[in-house]
């Protein structure tokens, strides 16, 4: 096989050339675990040592590799390993070290710059090593421990799943676009309550990743942020086995969601809208939702508290709600247009977006995002969405404000079930005004 190109043989590797030799000379492994990273050789050690440890102490019979799969400078990477070299921390965790030392392997992946083709290069080495499980983790956790190597491979190895998801403890304000788009849409859409189909620290199979390799996507834009929703999605649509692993609580660089949106919004909401039209049959016609098996103890946990500027969120819908109205007005029902603008007139004080304006303005954006409406932009059309998320986290803020974090989850919970109630609307303007292009 020539080394350029992918195990599916479509699309030049992920992998660099001398990255490929090492890992035939490996001549195989039992368990891969990938981290992917860009320039976090500050933070990436106590990931290394925790996946290390999670091996040792978990699987000391299996043979694992651990690769970093690094987009920005590798140097700083290579030094990270190499601070490790002493392993003084398996005496100190009071785990035995393995009889062979775990093989830590380095590498600039190739190709369009972004997470997605940082895993391309972690799944392209699982194929070659020819892996029973794997996992990946984000390499700016702070709160990551061994026992979570075992959480997200063992569901893999023992149970024979393909995707394993985590399943955190988070602060009420952390992960909003989970919160108010991923998740509901997921527990609606696919028929399946998957808490974090957006997490970075996930379980695989074997099968899974093959299948994944196969599809060409890699050079799109969900080689970036888009990747996980992806790759969640894949798996509960082409009938995968789904479970979720408790792995407490998640302490990474967390942002007021108000503050910095960046580029994560669009790509996560892109790649989500365009999966909608490539599984349209598949949702289209699931009824109700199930549950998803949780493994691991779900102790209690208290989050990093996160403080969130409501006013500011509030007035940046109130401020763009002018600018947006020509796209609105393309984008939306008439009627959830008409309540958009009454519901910019609020008073701050009393600030609501109702949350069936809100589904069904999401779900107006989705079906105009896979039709590109009257000419309007994939671009312009996630960029006139963006106020009335601000609008919609900020009145879930505020009706949060005076509840713990399990109260602010029993609130998301119960918005999942109202998506889950009008998924008809969708269904319904799906198809007829699909039929009516034809």
């Amino acid at each position: 096989m020539d080394s350029s190109k992918s195990p599916a043989g479509l699309v030049e590797s992920a992998l660099e050339e001398s990255a490929q030799e090492r890992l035939r000379e490996l001549k195989g492994a039992d368990i891969i675990i990938g981290i992917p990273s860009y320039n976090n050789g500050e933070s990436i050690g106590r990931v290394i040592k925790a996946a290390e440890l999670g091996l040792a102490k978990y699987f000391p019979r299996h043979r694992g590799v651990i690769v970093i799969s690094e987009g920005g400078e590798i140097e700083g990477t290579r030094q990270a390993v190499d601070a490790l070299k002493d392993k003084n921390y398996f005496e100190n965790s009071f785990i035995a070290k393995p009889s062979s030392e775990t093989e830590i392997l380095v590498t600039k992946y190739r190709g369009a710059s972004g997470k997605g083709t940082a895993i391309k290069a972690v799944f392209e080495a699982a194929k070659i090593l020819n892996v029973k499980a794997g996992c990946m983790l984000d390499s700016d956790l702070r709160s990551i421990s061994p026992e979570w190597i075992e959480l997200l491979i063992s569901p893999v190895l023992i149970k024979d799943f393909g995707f394993v998801t985590p399943y955190y403890s988070r602060h009420k304000y952390d992960g909003t676009i989970t919160n108010m788009i991923a998740y509901p849409l997921t527990w609606s859409l696919y028929g399946r309550r998957v808490r974090q189909p957006i997490g970075g620290d996930f379980g695989f199979s074997l099968g899974l990743i093959e299948s994944l390799l196969m599809k060409d996507v890699w050079g799109t834009d969900i080689a970036r942020f888009g990747i996980d929703i992806w790759m969640t999605t894949v798996a509960i649509c082409e009938s995968f086995k789904i479970c979720q692993s408790f792995l407490g609580a998640k302490i990474h660089d967390d942002k007021d969601p108000g503050k910095d949106l960046s580029p994560m919004f669009t790509q996560v909401v892109g790649t989500i809208f365009s999966l909608m039209d490539i599984y349209k049959e598949k949702w289209i016609t699931v009824k109700g939702s199930r549950p998803t098996a949780i493994f691991g103890f779900e102790s209690e946990f208290a989050p990093k508290p996160l403080d969130v500027d409501i006013e500011n969120m509030i007035g940046k819908f109130k401020d763009n709600v002018s600018s947006f109205i020509p796209v609105w007005e393309k984008v939306l029902e008439k009627e959830n247009c008409d309540k958009l603008q009454e519901v910019a007139k609020m008073d701050s004080t009393h600030f609501e977006l109702p949350i069936e304006l809100w589904i069904k303005s999401l779900h107006d954006f989705a079906f105009a995002y896979t039709r590109l409406v009257d000419g309007l932009s994939a671009v312009e059309i996630i960029e006139s969405l963006v106020p009335i998320y601000y609008a919609m986290v900020a009145s879930f803020v505020r009706k949060t404000q005076n509840l713990d974090s399990h109260q602010a989850e029993e609130l998301i919970n119960e918005q999942c079930t109202v998506f889950e109630k009008l998924k008809p609307y969708l269904v319904n303007r799906w198809s007829s005004e699909r039929q009516g292009g034809q």
